[in-house]
């Protein structure tokens, strides 16, 4: 398949926008875990947050992101439209043969993580990492593509969510 496909099949599941990347239009920036660790109220908490046992660091995510030469950047205002799309992208592009295709999503699977509950994640194996906690600047890369993203800068604010599947 070509790569305009899947952007393609985001935008007909409800992304606002949808575009391929190659990888070196990703900006990795390992300084993300500092804004996870000092700044985000999952830390220590969620399940597909940076600081969950086992967990790789930015800097090991990016060795293994660059494996990849190409994906789709998904856009939505919705968080859990732009993990719903990025799924069923991931779940695609696997069946078409690009086997190591991955997904990388703010999860919103769960009305409440359970891990905030101090609980075992009920659905592993849609779990996913977000963009940005894998040492991706997510603000560089996005507007490299005209993609809105701005500070939130008071409460009520639309927000711009992005996911992105890795493929090869």
């Amino acid at each position: 398949m070509k790569p305009e496909y899947y952007a393609d099949m985001a935008l007909r599941l409800g992304a606002d926008h949808a575009v391929v990347f190659k990888i070196d239009d990703i900006v990795f920036d390992s300084r993300t875990i500092l804004k996870c660790m000092y700044g985000c109220s999952d830390w220590g908490k969620g399940h597909t947050c940076p600081s969950r046992p086992g967990s790789l660091m930015p800097w090991e995510y990016e060795k293994i992101f660059r494996k990849y030469s190409w994906g789709i950047i998904i856009h939505s205002t919705d968080k859990k439209t732009s993990q719903e799309v990025s799924f069923e992208i991931e779940r695609q592009a696997f069946i078409d043969g690009y086997y190591f295709a991955f997904s990388l999503s703010d999860c919103a699977i769960c009305e409440q993580c359970s891990g905030h509950k101090g609980k075992e994640c009920i659905n592993p194996r849609k779990a996913r990492p977000a963009f940005h906690s894998v040492g991706i600047d997510v603000f560089k890369t996005v507007r490299k593509f005209g993609l809105p993203i701005e500070t939130l800068k008071e409460k009520g604010q639309v927000q711009n969510w992005y996911s992105a599947v890795f493929i090869e």
